[in-house]
């Protein structure tokens, strides 16, 4: 089995999402994870017409699409990835979800079969992950009740437009580690089977979630989209491959054995700079990390 590879355009923040696709299919890419961002396919804009053109432009460079939910300051120019779903506020969590529903609406444009979403950072650095972190318990169970709230309706957005919800674990936020997920998935009952995760390998290393291997294992059964980059030393940085402790044949080998089906999407946001290098660069080491 072959899997395939795709690059963030979050790490090619410089260029035009068309150049973005262009430049990813001349380097061998089969896929492109879209970050739209201010300038970028700006989700508060007018962004159909670009999302109906990118579409044409995948299907002709034979490039699958995934949707991203990560623009850092999209929302509010002061506060990165604010306000999110567990804000206090019932207003500035409107603001969040009608973000996330046009990008549901924008996956469907484009024909991506999912948009990737995360819980945001709790008051005070709380975490949700069993088992529970101390603090408040009722405040950490109205944290669980406004992100369940959440995600309820945005899984019955998703459906009536026949684009999946995956979640990722986010270091630093209210559900960091796999074991959240799953958790999450329990409280959201009968419409728990429809979310889906996101599993960003470099993160295992920053939570400790290790063997890599035996996560991908694991959790097999609801891995729908995966982010890849290097970590080192636990610090939440991603790093392009080599420059960390993450063992990326491990990494791939456990993918190939779960029959992984969907994107392996490069995620380096801090390399836009050097952006078609680091592309390429990335393409290299997971060739040759490949079983």
């Amino acid at each position: 089995m072959i899997l395939r590879f795709a690059y963030n355009t979050n790490g090619l923040a410089h260029h035009r999402p068309a150049d973005a696709l262009r430049l990813l299919a001349d380097l061998g890419y089969a896929g492109v994870a879209l970050t739209p961002d201010v300038g970028a396919l700006d989700p508060l804009g007018e962004w159909r017409g670009e999302a109906e053109r990118l579409r044409a432009l995948a299907g002709d460079l034979g490039l699958a699409l995934t949707l991203e939910s990560g623009a850092r300051y999209l929302l509010d120019p002061r506060r990165k990835h604010a306000p999110s779903l567990l804000d206090p506020d019932p207003a500035q969590r409107r603001l969040r979800r009608s973000l996330l529903e046009t990008l549901l609406e924008m996956a469907a444009v484009l024909g991506c079969p999912g948009l990737s979403i995360w819980a945001g950072q709790a008051p005070g650095g709380i975490v949700g992950d069993p088992p529970a972190s101390g603090g408040d318990p009722a405040l950490q169970e109205a944290l669980w009740a406004r992100l369940t709230g959440e995600i309820l309706a945005l899984l019955e957005s998703a459906g009536r437009r026949g684009v999946a919800l995956w979640f990722e674990p986010e270091p630093g936020m209210f559900i960091e580690r796999p074991a959240g997920f799953l958790a999450l998935r329990q409280r959201l009952g009968s419409a728990g089977p429809s979310l889906g995760l996101t599993l960003d390998v470099g993160h295992c290393l920053c939570t400790g979630d290790l063997p890599v291997s035996a996560i991908v294992a694991e959790h097999a059964p609801w891995l729908r989209h995966v982010h890849l980059a290097d970590i080192r030393g636990r610090v939440h940085q991603h790093l392009p491959f080599g420059q960390g402790d993450l063992d990326l044949p491990e990494a791939l080998t456990a993918l190939v054995a779960a029959n992984f089906r969907g994107l392996c999407a490069v995620e380096l946001s801090r390399d836009s700079h050097r952006g078609p290098e680091a592309a390429a660069e990335a393409l290299a080491a997971l060739r040759r990390a490949m079983p």
